[in-house]
């Protein structure tokens, strides 16, 4: 039995790790191959396409909306909106504008999220924030400036402004992340992790349905190449509700204090595919900085007592 126990810690350990390694292949190897077409469509088919074949598969999570109260459908449409549509469509849009120059800076300043993720905690649900917070979130955010513009101010030229709208476009996303988040607190505890993730795709889906209709973007289908639909095919299985499917199923076995350490896969895989594939090289004060900001990152996740919070894409 406890041989059992251990082999299952393992294996959850495996998934929480290789989910995170394969967000980390979708921000420098896949999304950014669809930069010929409109942000709003990406974030729409990246959505639709999954949603669909997960039809296939779970069509009977439709009869849980009979019983959904107003609070879930609340819910549900607010994780839709931050963490499906507006994240989504901040990290795609931060990606496009640096046409794989430094591609893991934007990778690594959406892992503030939790900053904003334990704020909001305190403001919606609540929760007590450590004293130890405030030192260590001023210190991943001092850590995630430098690692974008190293000992330098930011520079507001025509030629440096996309890497500042890169960059705030990435806190962007990792404020939407992390009232994802929070949102998602208030209803795993009634929905599984099967269901939560159903109907998070089938309404972030339906709200990036009617964006595509109200921008006029609903007639790309005919821009997108063979070669797009071959990276769309890939984001939906792997990197999409393949990757979201594999960190629940890992995390039912693994400590969430573990998660945090294995979650860090995803930046870690960004910077080596960064530098191997688009030849990225930081200066030393952006290494140091990316450190700082991790490990800052890390201690705001674990709390005095050991335990700690956990956070989704």
């Amino acid at each position: 039995m406890k041989e059992n126990q251990q082999n299952a810690k393992a294996i959850g350990a495996l998934a929480v790790a290789f989910s995170a390694m394969l967000w980390g292949v979708d921000g420098i190897l896949l999304t950014p191959q669809l930069y010929n077409l409109n942000t709003v469509f990406v974030v729409f088919i990246i959505h639709l396409c999954p949603f669909l074949l997960m039809n296939l598969f779970f069509f009977r999570e439709y009869r849980h909306l009979k019983t959904m109260s107003r609070s879930d459908l609340l819910y549900f449409s607010l994780i839709a909106l931050f963490g499906g549509a507006l994240g989504t469509l901040a990290i795609v849009k931060s990606l496009f504008l640096l046409h794989f120059n430094s591609l893991s800076v934007v990778v690594l300043l959406q892992k503030l999220q939790p900053v904003f993720a334990i704020v909001l905690a305190r403001i919606i649900l609540k929760e007590q924030i450590k004293r130890h917070f405030a030192i260590w979130a001023a210190i991943a955010l001092a850590g995630g400036y430098f690692l974008t513009f190293g000992w330098a101010l930011p520079d507001f030229s025509t030629e440096g402004i996309t890497t500042v709208y890169a960059a705030l476009l990435s806190l962007l996303a990792a404020f939407s992340f992390g009232s994802s988040t929070v949102f998602s607190k208030k209803i795993l505890g009634n929905h599984s992790f099967v269901s939560s993730t159903f109907f998070r795709y089938g309404f972030t889906t339906l709200i990036m349905l009617v964006i595509v209709l109200f921008t006029g973007h609903i007639g790309d289908f005919t821009q997108v190449t063979p070669r797009n639909w071959l990276f769309i095919a890939l984001i939906g299985l792997t990197t999409g509700s393949g990757a979201i499917f594999l960190y629940y199923y890992g995390l039912r076995n693994v400590k969430a204090s573990l998660s945090t350490f294995l979650e860090l896969m995803y930046p870690i895989t960004a910077v080596v595919l960064d530098y191997f594939v688009n030849k990225t090289v930081y200066s030393p004060v952006q290494w140091v900085a990316a450190a700082v900001m991790l490990f800052a990152i890390v201690m705001l996740n674990i709390d005095k007592e050991g335990k700690s919070r956990t956070h989704v894409k």
